[in-house]
C-alpha cells in the first residue's frame, strides 16, 4: 500500500476512526484523551512507502549496526551552501 492508515479506538466509548495522516490521528487521540480523560488505542496499520524506506535506512531500531550506510539519512553530512 503506497499510502498511510492508522485506526483511533477509544476504549472507554464508542470512537472509531481511520485516518490517511499520522498528524491527524496523533491529533484525534490526543483531543479525546484531553477532552474526556478516555484512554484510546490507535494502530498504524499501513504507511508510506517513503517513510517505511527511511525507517529503514536509519536504523530505527536505535541499533549503528541496523541502519543503512548508504543512505543520506544516516549521515548526510554538512550542507553545502548555496550559490
Amino acid at each position: 500500500m503506497d499510502g498511510t492508515r492508522v485506526t483511533v479506538r477509544c476504549r472507554d466509548c464508542s470512537l472509531a476512526a481511520t485516518h490517511d495522516r499520522l498528524r491527524d490521528a496523533r491529533t484525534a487521540v490526543d483531543d479525546h484523551e484531553s477532552t474526556t480523560g478516555h484512554e484510546v488505542e490507535w494502530t498504524i496499520e499501513s504507511i508510506d512507502s517513503g517513510v517505511s524506506q527511511a525507517g529503514a535506512d536509519a536504523g530505527v531500531c536505535g541499533r549503528p549496526e541496523c541502519a543503512n550506510e548508504e543512505s543520506p539519512l544516516v549521515d548526510p553530512g554538512p550542507l553545502e551552501p548555496d550559490s
